[in-house]
């Protein structure tokens, strides 16, 4: 399996990397953090509900859409990311996601054990020490491979992320930054300035490899060759696009608003154990029209939710059980975290 220990790299191929790998279907764990902050969302995320467009503009904080789900979160480079990039066949993948979040979590776990934190695995994918989160991960699939994205946070701008979400007001704003900073913490946190500083990014990626060596084997060490670059280029053509960004932005954030007599407009949020969804749909003369369905959940396959989206057009709102039961029986679908009676209670009319 290839590596490429690539350090600080432009914000936006930090993340084409691993898109790029994965299309190419090239096995490889990547090393890489962002030389400049940035934003990303997660695949199912709209934008407009979840992020502060008009502040990143206006102080030049560039956002990215990735092909993995999971919620919006402020990047920069006190965050090592870890990306391993596996063939959907490879033998040393489980199954179903949970397995696959436990067991390669566990080097994450175990470097943070080596530098003094007692960080434990919580499912469905959190790493955590005592209750306050310390990694983030998500795994998606894209083209014939399984991408695992996971990260050690050296420290956390706790203001900018506040700052960059979307939020009611001001006030608001102060109780999301308290409540980021009660459940995130970091190795600085953890060990205090002094012996954190001792933990630099190449000391940490070197435990980072060591660990995963320990489930996969040796690395054969690379740098990008031509074709990987040309495929970064490919990619960031469109998913650095406003198209890409903004392709779950599809109908304008609203309340319940009557229309005319046969037609209501419907917003609906329900915060599920595997994450928040986001409902907007009609109800015309009793039916589902212009479904539109987006959150920090994760889904695989990724394309399974514009399917149900499909799926409920045109079909009478007291139909919903059924037309949930087809969705999940219809094919080997995981929305880890989220059941029937969650999306009952996101789609109730």
């Amino acid at each position: 399996m290839e590596l490429y220990d690539l350090g600080k790299m432009p914000w936006h191929e930090s993340q084409l990397i691993y898109h790029a790998l994965a299309n190419l279907g090239r096995e490889s764990l990547v090393l890489v953090s962002p030389s400049t902050p940035y934003v990303c969302i997660g695949y199912h995320q709209d934008v407009s509900h979840e992020v502060d467009v008009d502040f990143c503009q206006c102080h030049g904080v560039p956002i990215f859409r990735r092909e993995v789900g999971g919620g919006a979160v402020y990047l920069d480079g006190d965050q090592l990311f870890v990306q391993l990039i596996l063939r959907q066949g490879n033998p040393s993948v489980p199954l179903r996601k949970e397995a696959f979040y436990r067991k390669f979590l566990q080097p994450i776990i175990n470097v943070y054990h080596r530098v003094g934190i007692p960080a434990e695995y919580k499912p469905v994918n959190d790493v955590v020490v005592k209750s306050r989160k310390i990694s983030g991960s998500g795994v998606g699939e894209i083209g014939e491979c399984i991408a695992f994205v996971g990260n050690l946070i050296l420290d956390f701008d706790y203001r900018m992320m506040s700052r960059i979400l979307k939020v009611p007001d001001e006030k608001f704003r102060d109780k999301v930054q308290k409540s980021i900073a009660d459940n995130l913490t970091t190795i600085r946190r953890e060990l205090g300035d002094s012996e954190a500083a001792h933990w630099n990014e190449a000391r940490l990626n070197g435990l980072l490899v060591e660990e995963f060596e320990k489930l996969l084997g040796s690395f054969v060490p690379r740098q990008k060759d031509t074709k990987l670059q040309a495929k970064v280029e490919e990619l960031g053509s469109r998913m650095l696009s406003n198209t890409w960004l903004h392709r779950q932005g599809r109908r304008a954030h609203c309340r319940r608003i009557k229309v005319r007599s046969e037609v209501t407009v419907k917003h609906k949020m329900h915060k599920a154990p595997g994450g928040l969804i986001r409902a907007d749909f009609e109800i015309r003369d009793g039916k589902f029209a212009n479904v539109s369905i987006s959150g920090d959940f994760f889904c695989y396959p990724e394309d399974a939710i514009t399917q149900l989206e499909s799926g409920l057009e045109g079909r009478k709102t007291a139909e919903i059980y059924s037309i949930l039961e087809g969705f999940y029986g219809g094919q080997d679908i995981e929305i880890p975290g989220i059941t029937i009676d969650d999306w009952m209670k996101a789609l109730e009319a």
